[in-house]
């Protein structure tokens, strides 16, 4: 045996082989005075780290502090916008008969979504100020207290955000934008027809609803656009989306009509 290879066997029998099972040593501790961020994080009083807490004279469930992380998650991916992050059925504003219809509409898909009861989506159309926002960022709210993995889009921001991400060499970038768009259990896409219906538009709205189509996805849409014309000079939700899309909304949506007033001139009224 060389001196290298014998100097080698003298360490191994020194220092003794660590595994999983072997309990820390003094020196493996981490010293007093080290920043509390290398410290272990305090053990959850009701579980005490397993996950599991004990009810008395019901057994065990799984603990309320797993449930308040996985809802923090899920809403932290839903992506919905800070201004909207406050909205619920509690506090949307309801000045109107359609404005209660709505809330009822929204409140079936809450109450039924677990249960298998909701078929359709909701595609609420109505002029601004009247709420298409707030109650369907409330729907994903009420549903990721349920656990119900969610995702909201303002389909501008979507367009804009799939074309930042195109790589023209590779032309797959854009997929790491889509793939949570097609695969989340529901998506809100607010705006529905806002961008310019140019056909790289067309052709990406029918990418992204058609995939939710096929795959049965609950989706729900807001849009300012509505069926028929108002004024001569109207475009209607066809108009901006094309034919073949709004026929398939009919199908995946129940649509919605919302009336109202304009909740953000109260902002401008005078104050008394």
């Amino acid at each position: 045996m060389s001196s290298d290879n014998a100097k080698k066997s003298q360490l191994r029998a020194v220092v003794p082989q660590r595994d999983a099972a072997t309990p820390a040593l003094p020196f493996d501790r981490v010293p007093a005075g080290e920043p509390a961020d290398t410290q272990a994080p305090p053990a959850c009083p009701h579980c005490y780290g397993t996950g599991m807490e004990v009810v008395a004279g019901r057994g065990a469930r799984r603990c309320r502090c797993r449930e308040e992380n996985s809802q923090s998650r899920l809403l932290e991916a839903a992506r919905i916008p800070r201004r909207y992050s406050h909205c619920t059925l509690q506090n949307y504003l309801k000045t109107s008969k359609s404005q209660w219809r709505a809330m009822a509409e929204a409140s079936k898909i809450l109450d039924g979504y677990l249960a298998g009861r909701v078929e359709q989506g909701l595609l609420f159309m109505g002029p601004v100020g009247v709420g298409k926002t707030h109650i369907s960022v409330s729907i994903l709210r009420g549903l990721i207290d349920q656990g119900v993995p969610c995702l909201f889009y303002e389909f501008g921001a979507l367009l804009k955000e799939i074309q930042d991400s195109y790589n023209s060499v590779s032309q797959t970038s854009e997929l790491k934008v889509l793939a949570p768009v097609y695969q989340t259990e529901v998506l809100v896409l607010d705006e529905l027809g806002a961008s310019k219906p140019t056909d790289w538009v067309r052709d990406t709205m029918q990418q992204i609803i058609g995939t939710r189509y096929n795959d049965r996805k609950l989706t729900i849409f807001t849009t300012n656009y509505l069926d028929a014309r108002r004024n001569p000079s109207d475009e209607t939700l066809e108009d901006r989306i094309g034919s073949r899309l709004r026929s398939r909304l009919f199908e995946m949506c129940k649509t919605v009509h919302i009336e109202g007033e304009d909740y953000r001139r109260r902002f401008d009224a005078p104050q008394s």
